[in-house]
């Protein structure tokens, strides 16, 4: 490709002119995030000066480096968490950790239980699932919807922005080029402090300040008939094949060679390939917790194949954004904003989480939120020379940004709204207050981390 250089303030309006067509197109035209972001990146490379060939080249490239590091995670993810939804898996994994912990501590369970389901279900899904069970606790309990409902939310939502095989962390350490397995790990600690604080402690805030009674529609529901459920031991064990398999791939890498383990590491490398492990565990799902629980093939296929129509929204959306990420690097704005950041006191990571914020705030979907923020992260050059911890502290403090201040123009504060029979000032109150307790407590863990990295 050939190489462009333009004048940085050329560049800079180039970004601004680009930042204001993508708001109004989203906010004000109502445009599909998609062809927002594809418009905007084009005005970026235009109003910089690039040649036609040259943006042509660069949307091709972004569409193709971006795709081929998750289109198989995202596609395979989301068969097996329809998998899983459709088993009753979600719903043994709730009752039996709410039935150990005990009803009075059913709140720590329902966080634990949102962060597990959250890994291979996406949010909405897992929300509509488990919050049936919520309202039956905070029946029983007689206490406040939002006590056992704030948790759950907590959980789901930190599985959903910190821990891979999700497609929003996936998708930013694609993007930086930070190992999987390293991710996982940090996603898994970063998250733990956010659901604690998110979860049950401010959930115990909520349920005492706001009296939201259990909605009339789950007042009588059914009790779960566990009969028919999987069991708590096969539904753990599939969730976790992935995750052992991208962890024990990394430990293996970062063990020096002729340790005694050479001949074993091909084997892992290959087994914790992320596509191949989330692979087998899809296929684990399928006879396990589908044919084994009385679903045929082709019932499974038709379900697997259903599920596969919310991931092609979420990759095009994901690849707009790669898009977006390398006319950034091809323009030079990378650079330009690179050598701006370096000029000031502040920390890479906090730099990321306030460009994921930012756009969160603007455009209100996170998966924008976290397309941008690591495409404009990845185009500065100081982040070539970072270790991979501190890479890795990047992508939890882009996920937190793009977590926090979920407000009106976000649809999951919609659904929640919705769910709970809340009034907008309450669900802002006690929503928007989790997710943005959630993103920023993730944000500062990583950000401690970072400093020894």
């Amino acid at each position: 490709m050939e190489v462009f250089v333009a004048d940085p303030i050329r560049l800079i309006t180039a970004a601004l002119c680009g930042l204001v067509i993508l708001l109004f197109l989203i906010i004000k035209a109502k445009f599909q995030p998609l062809i927002a972001i594809l418009i905007s990146a084009l005005g970026i490379g235009l109003i910089s000066g690039m040649t036609v060939s040259m943006i042509v080249d660069t949307v091709n490239k972004g569409m193709g480096e971006t795709l081929k590091g998750i289109a198989l995670l995202v596609g395979l993810g989301s068969m097996f968490g329809a998998i899983l939804e459709i088993s009753g898996g979600a719903e043994r994994v709730a009752l039996t950790m709410i039935r150990r912990f005990g009803e009075k501590r059913a709140p720590w369970a329902l966080g634990i239980t949102g962060m597990v389901v959250a890994i291979p279900v996406f949010f909405d899904a897992g929300l509509i699932i488990l919050i049936p069970l919520a309202f039956s606790i905070a029946r029983r309990a007689n206490k406040s919807a939002l006590y056992f409902v704030i948790p759950l939310l907590a959980g789901l939502a930190v599985g959903h922005a910190f821990i891979p095989p999700t497609p929003g962390p996936v998708l930013v350490a694609n993007i930086l080029g930070v190992d999987l397995g390293l991710v996982i790990g940090l996603g898994i600690v970063c998250g733990l402090f956010a659901m604690v604080f998110a979860g049950p402690v401010f959930g115990r805030f909520c349920g005492e300040r706001f009296a939201v009674p259990v909605p009339e529609a789950y007042l009588n529901a059914p009790d779960y008939d566990e009969k028919k459920l999987p069991s708590f031991a096969s539904v753990v064990a599939i969730i976790m094949i992935p995750l052992f398999l991208i962890l024990i791939n990394s430990v293996f890498q970062a063990i020096p060679s002729g340790s005694g383990i050479d001949r074993l590491r091909p084997v892992f490398t290959f087994l914790g390939t992320p596509f191949i492990a989330l692979l087998l565990a899809t296929v684990a799902a399928m006879f396990l917790l589908g044919v084994r629980h009385g679903y045929s093939r082709s019932e499974l296929e038709k379900v697997m194949t259903k599920s596969l129509e919310p991931a092609g929204l979420i990759l095009l959306v994901t690849a707009g954004g790669g898009v977006l990420r390398y006319m950034l690097q091809d323009s030079g704005l990378g650079n330009v904003i690179g050598n701006a950041v370096a000029a000031t006191p502040l920390p890479i990571v906090v730099v990321a989480f306030l460009i994921a914020l930012a756009v969160r705030i603007s455009v209100g979907s996170a998966t924008v939120a976290m397309t941008m923020a690591a495409g404009i992260v990845a185009s500065m050059p100081v982040v070539s020379g970072l270790s991979p911890l501190h890479l890795a502290c990047l992508v939890m403090a882009i996920a937190g940004g793009s977590t926090a201040f979920s407000h009106f123009n976000d649809s999951g504060f919609w659904l929640v709204k919705s769910l709970c029979n809340l009034d907008e000032k309450t669900t802002f109150q006690t929503w928007t207050m989790m997710e943005t307790i959630v993103g920023t407590t993730g944000f500062v863990v990583a950000l401690i981390v970072s400093f020894f990295a």
